[in-house]
């Protein structure tokens, strides 16, 4: 009992002090796990005709969009299929640059400029990853609340269990009269939700967590058997003499990629940053999933394919430890399970965000009692 008492007090001080974070958190994203469905509606500029004529290389694609925009960092241009648009990604952590300019993959027209720091999901994201606080500020807010939000789900878990058997099924369904009042019903909302989704908030939660700190990915890639460096690492080239072609070698890759992956979603090469550093494409093989893609590395002057330690590299080599590391994100957005899996990420999200204001008014009630 003493031991209940001590867990219901830091179950209680913990949920009012991160609330708010929790409840703007799981709000936003319950919003953000339909964004490329909702987007997918209104994005017909990506859309092109197919013509019979020879898709702009890497190196035009840059010079185009850099036309644009001169003073920022090309993180890399996305080739798809061949009625889909190039996309070149511009970005820069400081000052914060996030736009992408969309050509007609045969003539190089441009079709779009999207910035992705503006709309309604940008503002969703922001709040999702800090609160709509600066950056660096928000971003430890919300890691700092997410992990304690998962000392809550276990406390919670914990409070919930019942002192007599007979009590189990109160605590399992809502059993409401005529007479029921506000605060039982209050209750009720906060303790059988609660319940019911405590084990894939506790995922979510997690793997939310997993993103915001290294070293929890560091501990739970070790402590499953991981072998490799759980680091992304674009290894340096493996040869200094450049292949005879009158075309750059960097030109010759997508198209080549494109023969030996027919039926891949996307090619998103990055251009090296220096002469040493070798060229860097993820193959993504599945719409809207992130951790089957291939991540392979070319020598910028021979093409030869070099081969990486880290787990990022091709899908087929990955090992178990690998793979929970890659299917993270996809884990966290609901997208591992598909349209299902996103529905239940929705509501799971969206009664996680009512837990905090259940959990107000419990507080609120207990205070007012003891007043009256």
């Amino acid at each position: 009992m003493k031991t209940k008492k001590i867990i219901f007090q830091l179950h209680k001080i913990l949920g009012l002090t991160t609330g708010i974070v929790v409840f703007i958190v799981a709000i936003t994203g319950c919003c953000w796990t339909f964004r490329e469905e909702i987007e997918s509606l209104y994005d017909d500029y990506k859309t092109v005709q197919v013509k019979n004529e020879t898709l702009i290389t890497v190196t035009k694609a840059k010079e185009i969009a850099q036309e644009i925009f001169p003073k920022n960092t090309v993180h890399g241009t996305v080739f798809k299929k061949q009625n889909d648009a190039v996309e070149v990604i511009f970005y820069d952590a400081e000052p914060e640059f996030y736009q992408s300019v969309f050509l007609n993959p045969y003539s190089g027209e441009i079709i779009q400029i999207d910035n992705h720091l503006t709309g309604f999901f940008a503002f969703i994201l922001k709040g999702h990853m800090r609160v709509w606080l600066p950056k660096k500020i928000g971003e430890q807010v919300v890691g700092a609340s997410i992990l304690i939000f998962i000392l809550i789900i276990i406390s919670g878990f914990i409070l919930w269990i019942p002192k007599k058997r007979k009590n189990l099924k109160q605590r399992i369904k809502f059993d409401w009269k005529k007479t029921t009042n506000w605060k039982r019903k209050n209750f009720d909302l906060h303790t059988v939700t609660g319940f019911y989704i405590c084990s894939l908030a506790f995922i979510i939660a997690f793997t939310g967590a997993f993103m915001s700190y290294d070293w929890l990915k560091y501990v739970v890639y070790k402590s499953t058997g991981g072998q490799r460096t759980e680091v992304f690492k674009v290894p340096e080239n493996i040869d200094s003499i450049a292949i005879t072609s009158t075309t750059k070698p960097i030109d010759l890759l997508i198209p080549r990629l494109q023969k030996e992956s027919p039926n891949a979603d996307g090619f998103e090469l990055h251009y090296p940053k220096t002469e040493e550093e070798s060229i860097y494409v993820e193959v993504s093989k599945s719409k809207g999933l992130f951790y089957d893609s291939d991540f392979r590395f070319f020598d910028q002057n021979s093409l030869k394919e070099i081969e990486t330690e880290a787990i990022y590299g091709k899908y087929e080599n990955a090992t178990i430890p690998d793979k929970i590391l890659r299917m993270n994100y996809d884990i966290h957005i609901g997208a591992i399970g598909g349209i299902t899996g996103k529905i239940i990420v929705f509501f799971v999200s969206l009664l996680t965000a009512s837990l905090p204001i259940t959990g107000i008014l419990l507080w609120f009630g207990r205070k007012y009692k003891k007043k009256n």
